[in-house]
Formats: structure tokens, sequence, C-alpha cells
């Protein structure tokens, strides 16, 4: 018989699954690295308003860490780059999963199948890396078009053969990624591991998404992983998991959408005393849909936007307290001063607010601030 859970319930369980750090704490590398794994992915974005996404995300697990550490776990092969939910870092043991999208279907999305169109271009940048070991695009010759998203063609290129599995992301200098050959970078046992077909292929990601998130309806899972084909192409998949008893679809009292969690999962038992400031591409915000519902939380990005069309600001990090988001704060971080700056901060409505909630975004924005590398806290 399938069992029902509580909005609430459920609420304590997506939450409590993201393992955000209950105090203030200094991160070591493998904490780092088992954090992308227990993640499964970490998305990675160019905004540095206060600090780049992945982070911000990665320090709320695992607290300030040395700026260097994704970079040097990229080189040494202990994560690696790729595409999922947008670009981000994956545990290297999920190399041979994501070979199966690299070996049947890895053109690029943006710049389409330009190694078949460029051959030429193609092989003068593999040879250069071959030759010469990891470069970024700044090493290539070319002018880039006009244009916000123009790219000389190397650049092009590079993310192509990247997104082919020619070539791996070796570190980055700055934000600025390196390109080698990938077995320069990654280990004979994970180059040499078997790559699953297309069935194992999904229904190892549909699990992996399940366990990351604690809970998640189907449409979530394609959302996960941005899967294409939709729902339609991995119910036959979640089907198989639960008839096998890695997964179990659990009812919710709202009504909605029912959820997939682990089988046997004790869903709303586990407590989270967590006081952090998410970063606006966070896991447990990526279904956005879902976060409305289950944490009752509208999330808006709104860097696009004109400034008069914002409502709580450019870059906006939501506030957990305990097993709600409580809050919304307009960041920004001065590095010339060493300050970070809470430009705004806006509470949730229906949230009650006290001492002790105010004690604890003073806390989160002090263990922010270690992770961005500031000692100072400015309120407007």
């Amino acid at each position: 018989m399938t069992r029902t859970v509580s909005v609430a319930e459920l609420r304590r369980h997506v939450i409590a699954a993201q393992g955000y750090a209950s105090r203030s704490r200094r991160g070591r590398p493998v904490e780092v690295a088992a954090a992308v794994g227990r993640l499964s992915a970490v998305q990675l974005d160019s905004i540095s308003t206060v600090d780049r996404s992945h982070r911000i995300t990665l320090a709320a697990r695992v607290g300030a860490y040395p700026r260097a550490t994704v970079s040097k776990l990229l080189e040494r092969g202990a994560l690696f780059e790729y595409w999922a939910h947008e670009c981000c870092l994956l545990p290297v043991a999920d190399w041979p999963l994501y070979r199966h999208v690299m070996v049947n279907d890895g053109t690029h999305p943006w710049w389409g199948a330009i190694i078949e169109k460029e051959p030429e271009l193609a092989d003068q940048v593999l040879g250069e890396i071959r030759e010469r070991g990891p470069l970024g695009s700044r090493h290539f010759e070319g002018q880039r078009g006009t244009g916000m998203w123009s790219l000389k063609p190397a650049k092009r290129m590079l993310e192509a053969l990247w997104t082919a599995g020619q070539l791996a992301i070796a570190g980055r200098q700055g934000f600025q990624r390196l390109y080698d050959l990938p077995e320069r970078v990654l280990s004979d046992e994970v180059l040499g591991a078997p790559v699953p077909g297309a069935d194992e292929y999904l229904r190892t990601l549909i699990a992996r998404a399940v366990r990351a998130r604690g809970a998640l309806t189907e449409s979530g899972i394609v959302e996960h992983n941005r899967l294409r084909g939709g729902v339609a192409r991995i119910r036959p998949h979640v089907e198989h998991l639960v008839s096998e008893g890695v997964l179990e679809r659990v009812a919710v009292a709202d009504g909605g959408a029912p959820v997939l969690v682990e089988a046997g999962a004790p869903v709303g038992s586990r407590a989270t005393t967590a006081a952090v400031l998410l970063s606006p591409f966070d896991n447990l915000l990526w279904d956005r849909p879902f976060a409305q519902r289950v944490i009752g939380f509208d999330h808006l990005i709104e860097v696009y936007k004109r400034p008069h069309e914002r409502q709580y600001g450019y870059y906006v990090l939501p506030f957990v307290h305990g097993d709600r988001i409580v809050g919304r704060a307009d960041l920004k971080t001065d590095r010339a001063a060493g300050e970070l700056r809470l430009q705004a901060f806006h509470r949730e409505p229906k949230v009650r607010w006290s001492d002790s909630r105010e004690e604890a975004l003073e806390k989160a924005l002090r263990r922010l601030a270690d992770a961005v590398g500031v000692s100072g806290i400015v309120r407007a």
C-alpha cells in the first residue's frame, strides 16, 4: 500500500537531504569531493557578485575551503566537469556514466556539430594541446565575433571537443578552463570502465537524482539532469526501479503529484539546524515548482532583469533556517574593501521573526564572509 506523507514531513526530508552544515567549519579537499558526490552534480556559473555559485553551494555543506581546491581536484582527476543540470562539477566515478552521452550524442548544445564541419580546426586544437599540455582559450589566436554569446572559433572548438569527450577539464586559472587530453587527467581505471547502455544510464541517473535530492517528482528527475524526452522517456525506468525495490512512490497529503524517495526512506524523521545562505543556483532550488509546493518558496532569479523590474535585488541568496527558507538576502562582495555587503533583506511572508532568527542570520552572514574570504560585514 502506498504511504502518504505530509508536506511538512516532505519539506524536512528534502532540506535535510541537502546536508547543510549546522556550524562554522573548515572544509578539506576530500570533503569537497565527497559533497559533490553526495549531491551528484554542482552547478557552475560565471557570476561572481558574491562568489562563484559552486563555491557558495559547497561552502553551505562543508564550510570555508581554500579557493584553489576545486581546480586541484580537477587537475588530479578527482572531479570532472560536464553537462548535467547545466555545466556542473561531477564525481569522477560518474565519468563512465556520462561517456554514454559523449559517445552517443556528444554534440555541443549551443555550437552543434562543428567538429565535423571544421575538422582542420579540431585537429589543430587537439595537436596544440597534445604538444603543449593543458591550454585555455586565451592560448589560441583568433578574434571573437560580435554579440554577447559570440566566441572566437578556437574557444567554440574547445567546448565542442570537451562535450564530445575528446578533451577534459584539467583545472582552472581564475574561472577560465584549462583543457587537456582525458588520458592525462583521468586514471586508466576510470577511462577503461565500461560505458553503460541506454537503460542502465537512465536508471542510474534517476536513482542518483532521487538519492541526492531526498525526494523528487518525475518532472523533477527530468529537470535534475535536463533529460531529453521528458517524463515519457523516464517513466518506464522509474517503474522498473520501483518494482526492483530501489525507489518508492509516496503520496503527498496535499493531493499533488506523488514523489519518489529511496525505498523505505524515513521521510520527515530528520531534523536540521542549518542556518545558511544559498546560492541562487543551489540544488535545493533547481525544481522551482517543487520548491514552491513543498518549501513554500517562490524562487526568483532576477540577474537578467532591468533594475526597476527587480523585486528583491540583483543577486539574492535565500536564507535557510532549520527546515524553512525564511528570507532573501541581496548581497554583494566588495573585495577591495574586504567586505560582504547586505544591501537588503526581505523576510518571507508568514514567517515569524525572532531574536533567534536574527542571530542565525548573523551567523550565516559570518560563515558566508569566511567562505568568500572577507572579514567585514556591512548592512545597508
